[in-house]
Parts: C-alpha cells; sequence; structure tokens
C-alpha cells in the first residue's frame, strides 16, 4: 500500500467518524425531543399565554407518570430509576428501601389525582391503581422486601416524610386507592402508618406529615393522638411570619410554599372544615396573604426563581396559585394565578434537558449538581408532583375558568420604574424590573460551612446577595470566579464567599445587610442594594484588619447558540467591558472606591443552564485597618440592542463623607438617596 492509499484510508477512516458522532448527535437531539412535552389544541382564547388548559394539567401529569411507568414491567417492580451523582443517596445497600418507598409514595403524588380523573389508567401495560394498591400492601408484609417496619422506639426519619405523602394521597383518591381494601388490609397499613405519625417529628415543615397520618386515619375512623396532632397544628401556624411566609427553621425558601402554604389549604380543605373550622380558617387567611406577594416573584413571563434547597422539585412551587382557587374571594387574578402556574410547569416541561431516561433530572433544567442536596435520590423529584393537586379543584372552579392575562406586568408595573415589595416579617425583598420582565428576591442566609453538615444552607442555593428568574444562579469556581456576591481571599489563600449575612433594614428604596467572613470575622462588610430600572446600585463598605484580596461578582449568563459578544462602553473617560450572550447584555460600572482591574471570566462546569457562561468580576486589594467604600452598578439590558447613554448613567454624582459612614447618591432624574452605614 502506497502512501496515497493510505492517505484515503486515513481520510476515509476519520471522515466515517465524524458522520457517526455527527449521527449520534442527531439522534441524541431526537431522543431529547421526544422526551419534551407537547401541548395538543392549545386553547388560545381562554389561555392565550400558554393555550393551557385543565385538559393539558391532565396530559402533563399523564406524561410525567408514564415515564416512571416505564421503569415498571411487573407489579412486583419498584418505583427505582438510574442514580445521579455521587452525593445523592443510596449510598449504601441499606438505603434502598427507602429509595424505592420514596420512588413510590412520591410517584403517587403524581398518580392520585390523575387516578381521580381516569380510575381505570393503564401505562405500560399496567393498571395503575392495582399497581398501588399492590404495593401499599406489600409495604405491610413481612416477608416482602418493600416490607416497612413500625417505628418502634425511633426517631423521625424519610419514612415518616413519604407515609405522610401516601397518606395524603390516599385521601385523594380513596375511592382507588383505599375502599377497595379490606377491613384487615386497611388495619395493617393504618398501624403500620401511625407508629411513624403518632411520633416525633422535626421542628419543620415536618410535623405536617405526622399531621396528615393522624387526620387521615382519624376520618376513617381508628383511634389516634389528638392531642399531639393539635400540638403539631399550633407548632405550623406558630411558623408563620405575615405576607404567605412561613419560616421552616431557619430559612425562608419554596418550603413555604410547595409546603407550608400547600399542606395547609389542603388539610383545611380535606379535614379541617369538618373537624377544626377554627384551624382551617387560619391556614386559608395565611394563603389569602400570599396572593398579594408570591405571585409578584414570577417573572412577566411567569417563570419561576432558582433559589433556596431542593429546586428539582421545580414546578411543585406553583400549588398555592392554584389552591387560591379555595378563597372566597372575587379579587383574586384566577387568570394569572393560572398563567404563573402553567407558565412555570411548561418552563420545564418544555426544556429538552429536562429529562434523562424518561425521569426528570437531578437539577434545574438539566443535572446540575450544586443545585442538589445529599438526601436526595432520583425519586426525590416527583415531589413536583404537587402541583397536580390542582386538578382536586373542579372544571368550574375559577382557576380553570378565568381568562390568562398578565396580572400586574399589565398595568400596575410601569416600564422605566422599579417596583419592591418587602415581606414584614420574613425581611425578604421581592422586587420586579418592567424593563426586562424580570423578578427577583433577597433573602434569609446566616450559616457557617463548618456547622452545615448537609451543605446546602451555607451554598450557592443561599447565600448569593441576589437571585434573578432570568440569571439563574452560578457555581463558585475554584479560582475566585464569583457571581452575585463578594469574594474574599482568606487566609487559607482560599476564595470564600459571604454566606453571614445579618439583615439591618429596608428603608427608602434601601436595602441594608451587614455581613462577616466565616473564617475571621474582622473582615467585615456593610452592605446596601439599590434597585433600579435596569439593575442594581450597591454601595458597600468593606473593611479589613489585614491585607487581601477581594472580588465581587455581576450576575452570570449561559451560553446560547453563539460564542458571548464582548462589547466596551467609555464611560467617565474608561473603557467598561461589557458581555452578551444575545439574549442579554451584562455590564458592571465602577462609581466609587475600586482601582482593580475589571475581567470577564467565561468558567466551565458551573452553570445550570450551559457547560460555559461568562461573569464579569471586579478585583481590589484591601489595606490592612483601612475601610473602603465601593459604589457598583450592576446593569442588563435584555434583546440585542446596546445600552443607551442615558441607561448607562442613572447615576450623576456620588459623595462620600469624610468618615465614610454616609454616602449620597445624585441621580440623573435629579432624585437622591443617602446610605448610612453605622
Amino acid at each position: 500500500m502506497n502512501m496515497n492509499q493510505i492517505s484515503i484510508k486515513i481520510f476515509c477512516s476519520l471522515a466515517l467518524f465524524i458522520l457517526a458522532i455527527q449521527g449520534s448527535r442527531v439522534i441524541a437531539q431526537e431522543s431529547k425531543s421526544l422526551n419534551i412535552f407537547q401541548i395538543t389544541q392549545p386553547d388560545s382564547k381562554k389561555s392565550p399565554y400558554t393555550g393551557v388548559t385543565r385538559e393539558h394539567w391532565i396530559d402533563a401529569a399523564e406524561y410525567i407518570l408514564d415515564g416512571a411507568f416505564s421503569y415498571i414491567h411487573t407489579m412486583d417492580d419498584a418505583m427505582k430509576f438510574p442514580k445521579q451523582f455521587d452525593k445523592t443517596y443510596p449510598r449504601d445497600e441499606g438505603q434502598v428501601p427507602t429509595e424505592k418507598l420514596e420512588g413510590f409514595c412520591r410517584t403517587l403524588f403524581v398518580a392520585a389525582p390523575l387516578l381521580k380523573e381516569k380510575p381505570d389508567l393503564v401505562l405500560n401495560n399496567i393498571k395503575v391503581a392495582d399497581y398501588y394498591k399492590y404495593n401499599l400492601l406489600n409495604l405491610t408484609n413481612p416477608e416482602h422486601p418493600s416490607y416497612i417496619k413500625h417505628r418502634g422506639n425511633g426517631g423521625p426519619s424519610q419514612i415518616l416524610v413519604e407515609f405522610g405523602a401516601l397518606a395524603i394521597s390516599l385521601a385523594v383518591s380513596p375511592d382507588v386507592l383505599w375502599e377497595p381494601l379490606t377491613q384487615e388490609q386497611k388495619d395493617a397499613v393504618a398501624a403500620m402508618m401511625l407508629s411513624y405519625g403518632d411520633g416525633p417529628t422535626i421542628g419543620s415543615n415536618w410535623r405536617f406529615f405526622n399531621i396528615f397520618i393522624l387526620s387521615f386515619f382519624k376520618d376513617k375512623g381508628y383511634e389516634v393522638n389528638e392531642k399531639l396532632m393539635l400540638k403539631y397544628l399550633d407548632e405550623c401556624l406558630d411558623a408563620y411570619r405575615g405576607c404567605g411566609w412561613y419560616n421552616d427553621s431557619p430559612a425562608y425558601d419554596y418550603y413555604s410554599m410547595w409546603a407550608f402554604q400547600m399542606y395547609g389549604p389542603v388539610w383545611a380543605q380535606l379535614y379541617g372544615k369538618k373537624y377544626y373550622p377554627e384551624y382551617a380558617q387560619k391556614f386559608m387567611n395565611n394563603l389569602s396573604d400570599a396572593v398579594d406577594n408570591y405571585p409578584y416573584m414570577f417573572s412577566k413571563e411567569g417563570k419561576m426563581n432558582m433559589w433556596g434547597r431542593s429546586i428539582p422539585y421545580r414546578f411543585g412551587a406553583v400549588i398555592p396559585l392554584a389552591l387560591t382557587g379555595y378563597l372566597d374571594n372575587a379579587d383574586i387574578n384566577y387568570g394569572w394565578m393560572r398563567r404563573i402556574a402553567s407558565s412555570t410547569m411548561m418552563q420545564f416541561l418544555e426544556h429538552p434537558d429536562f429529562m434523562e431516561d424518561r425521569v426528570p433530572t437531578l437539577g434545574f433544567y438539566g443535572p446540575f449538581e450544586p443545585a442538589v442536596q445529599i438526601y436526595s435520590c432520583r425519586g426525590s423529584v416527583y415531589w413536583m408532583g404537587k402541583a397536580f393537586l390542582a386538578l382536586l379543584l373542579p372544571k368550574d372552579n375559577p382557576f380553570w375558568t378565568a381568562k390568562e392575562n398578565n396580572g400586574a406586568w399589565e398595568k400596575e408595573l410601569e416600564k422605566n420604574r422599579v417596583y419592591n415589595k418587602f415581606q414584614e416579617g420574613s425581611n425578604l425583598l421581592i422586587t420586579d424590573y418592567p424593563n426586562s420582565g424580570t423578578a427577583e428576591m433577597r433573602s434569609w442566609c446566616h450559616e457557617t460551612v463548618a456547622a452545615d453538615w448537609q451543605k446546602f444552607r451555607s451554598s450557592e442555593n443561599y447565600n448569593k446577595l441576589a437571585y434573578n428568574t432570568d440569571f439563574h444562579w452560578m457555581a463558585d469556581g475554584e479560582n475566585g470566579e464569583v457571581s452575585m456576591n463578594y469574594a474574599t481571599l482568606n487566609a487559607k489563600n482560599e476564595w470564600e464567599v459571604l454566606r453571614l449575612y445579618t439583615f439591618k433594614k429596608f428603608e427608602n428604596g434601601i436595602y441594608y445587610r451587614d455581613a462577616v467572613l466565616e473564617t475571621n470575622g474582622d473582615i467585615k462588610y456593610q452592605l446596601t442594594d439599590i434597585p433600579l430600572p435596569d439593575g442594581i446600585l450597591r454601595v458597600d463598605k468593606v473593611y479589613s484588619p489585614v491585607n487581601t484580596k477581594i472580588r465581587l461578582g455581576h450576575y452570570s449568563i449561559p451560553e446560547k447558540n453563539a460564542s458571548f459578544n464582548q462589547n466596551s462602553y467609555t464611560i467617565n473617560k474608561k473603557q467598561i467591558p461589557s458581555v452578551s450572550n444575545g439574549e442579554f447584555e451584562l455590564v458592571m460600572i465602577p462609581l466609587y472606591g475600586w482601582t482593580g482591574d475589571i475581567d470577564i471570566i467565561q468558567p466551565s462546569g458551573l452553570h445550570p443552564v450551559s457547560d460555559k457562561c461568562a461573569v464579569i468580576n471586579f478585583n481590589e486589594n484591601l489595606d490592612n485597618d483601612n475601610a473602603q467604600v465601593y459604589v457598583t452598578l450592576q446593569l442588563w439590558k435584555k434583546g440585542g440592542k446596546k445600552f443607551s447613554n442615558k441607561e448607562l448613567s442613572p447615576v450623576k454624582e456620588v459623595k462620600v463623607s469624610e468618615d465614610k459612614n454616609t454616602v449620597e447618591i445624585i441621580f440623573s432624574n435629579k432624585s437622591k438617596k443617602t446610605v448610612y452605614f453605622n
């Protein structure tokens, strides 16, 4: 064989290899497209924004459950799914029974309201109702691998959580799940579940698991520990802080919504109105409080924020919006409630990365380990099935019949303004930006890494300065890459982000917080956020007793179809870089104090939407025993157009007092704000 023949053979082999790679990509893309939920016959009259109706919600539930049942070929097959990430459980064989129980009970959250609509539903040649009844009884059979021992003297566990969910599902579809059982079978199920419900719990939303178990069996005529149930009800109500928010010991996050504001109203409808009307009314009043606050946390397009732990539960966060259908209040804008609920559901169901192996991924869109906690298994994702409890509302409920609309975004929220909703009691701040249609959240975080054994309350799930519906949070990089936070080079020569925040006040449109470094409490930050129509004005004071370096990060943007585009603006005779992904352009402008470099970093593996992302970081050297004030504009612009000079210069002048305790901001529209550090 001569050299020309060798070259031709190598070229042909290479060409075949490239074709094979391209072919596999096409197949993978086609496989992803098959995973995407499709809306058939959208209703543009009733739902002009989403096309989604109650029938489509039923279709969506069946679509998700059908994926789970692709793993069920016989009645004895468990709801056990392919594992993602080593950090999740099961980490040993001893945890597998709990994993199976979680898959069983959480997929039932999807199945129970669906069975109310379709009691004879068959998926993968398995009759769904029969599968769940059969496997419910297996839990009580000591000879079966799925058997769950009675609690005995044990403490609260994941089994309590899943039995709480199971109690809800049994109450939702009793005609197909409970009533067909013999009395002996019912007694066995009751003894097993009550051994957990009539017992200790964790002082958080977990109390509701005991409450639902005890309430279900009380309603079915069993003797239960009513005193304990009432104690837990009182403690749940005591966790309420106003404006729709409950404290989940110690955090504020979506557990206020997919836990407290779901469990309370559902319990009120199933049991409270019948047995304990005063308790029921309190839970419904608390839900009513959320109506004027929670919907503003979603974007103009009705999309949810990536914020807090357990984010793989995703659109489970919309269930309180649906449950407002139980409120007797003609002033509620049900068209807006459903617009948000349907849009958030479709935010994920239409995303190509949402499903993998026909099971929702552990992440926000696709798999994303930094957003996943160690208490999760793959089946945990079906907690999102809580959203389908909306189907308990009858077809003629106004939540289903009202015409979709954009609520406050239509007239109340005007362009070129910014709107803050401060949540008294919880100290949360919801901000809406009509120019970009984005919504933002500032919230609690005060947890050390050292004490955070589960490693989530001190993490990016909570420690960002703010969370935005259109800028999903970027994980912190080992080399100091940081988004929407400060990072400080600590004594270990590691970049340490802020997480020990203390809320001070919200006054005159200024959100005040203090923060200290975990590894050196003498490094102190006094932080203020001033939301503006096109971004955030930061006025911060930093003190360090040692020489060190700090960084401040803007929001991060994912890579879209094309590579990032970098631009430059001349501001105050300086060249200030910006970065765009075609959807948003970001720029960060130093107004006072900054003297270091401005970097546009493009790290990989840190973003939940794409492998590569971009973020602007400011760098600064701190001198020991020298407090410094930093004033920073963090701006964003939606669409392909560049920033105008007016948009880049909302601030005319910054005046810092000699003692650096007062900063006066004079805006271009001649208004003023003064920041007071003390």
